[in-house]
Order: C-alpha cells, then sequence, then structure tokens
C-alpha cells in the first residue's frame, strides 16, 4: 500500500475508509425515512450554522439594544436567556426559528408532524448548553435532536 493512501485514509476519516471497504452507509436520513435530497431531507450543516448565526445575532442585537446598558458581558448573558426562549417559542408553535424560516428549514418529530412541548423544551435547554449541538451521528443530527427524537429538515 501507498503511504499516501494510508495517509489519506487516516485524515478523511473512519467513514471513508470504511467505504473504501465496500460499506454502504446509505444517504444521510436514509435510517429516519427521509429522502436523500430535496423536502424533507435533513438539512445541511451549512444551512443550519447559518440559521443558528442568523438567530444568534438577532438575540444580541435585541439584547444590546434593550437590555443590556451597553455591556458587552450583559448582553451575552442576556442573549442566551433571548435565544432560548426564542426557540422554545417558534419552534414550539411554527417549528423554526427565525433563522431556520428565513434558509428554508424546519424542526419536526422524527416520525414527521410537530414536536410535543416537553420535546422542546428539552431540546432548548440541551441546545443553550452548546456542547450536545456539536457532537453528531451519521445522520448529522446533534445530540440535542437526537435526545428530543427531532430532525431538522429542508422545507
Amino acid at each position: 500500500m501507498d503511504n499516501r493512501q494510508a495517509i489519506g485514509s487516516w485524515l478523511s476519516g473512519p467513514r471513508a475508509a470504511a467505504e473504501e471497504m465496500g460499506v454502504d452507509f446509505g444517504h444521510r436520513g436514509e435510517r429516519l425515512g427521509l429522502p436523500a435530497d430535496g423536502p424533507g431531507s435533513i438539512a445541511p450543516l451549512g444551512r443550519r450554522f447559518g440559521a443558528v448565526f442568523i438567530d444568534w445575532a438577532l438575540c444580541m442585537l435585541i439584547a444590546y439594544a434593550f437590555l443590556a446598558d451597553g455591556k458587552p458581558q450583559a448582553a451575552g448573558n442576556w442573549a442566551l436567556l433571548i435565544f432560548f426562549v426564542l426557540s422554545v417559542v417558534t419552534v414550539g408553535t411554527i417549528g423554526c426559528t427565525p433563522g431556520k424560516r428565513l434558509l428554508g428549514l424546519r424542526v419536526v418529530a422524527e416520525g414527521g408532524g410537530r414536536l410535543s412541548l416537553p420535546r422542546v423544551l428539552f431540546r432548548s435547554v440541551l441546545l443553550a448548553v452548546v456542547i450536545p449541538a456539536v457532537i453528531w451521528d451519521r445522520d448529522t443530527r446533534g445530540l440535542h435532536d437526537r435526545l428530543a427524537r427531532a430532525v431538522q429538515v429542508r422545507v
């Protein structure tokens, strides 16, 4: 074996090495019964990060303008609270935050439909903690979505 191939597979990660050995993982969301692309498919990471950025910027703007008295540290603390409330209210009612709406995403239950209020609250608490949101499964669902049995999909 060429050393460049070994380094390439090491840098690419275990999934790429397994795929080279013939393991078929299928498309993201296949295990959940979702289509490979188009409406109802798993939302791409770039759009999800963009939606969180838009939501966080909106929360920071609201916190800095109305609650923080011009103090950046206080604005960050208030923004986290606003972000939590925004997530609970908007995902719990219409299924998406303003950032998700702008980028054509929605949060749904694993089997389809809306999330119940307890699951929305649980998901929002985990999202505010941040760590679960950056731990993904092979469908690129964050731990917060997986534990709340939620999926972010394209609209």
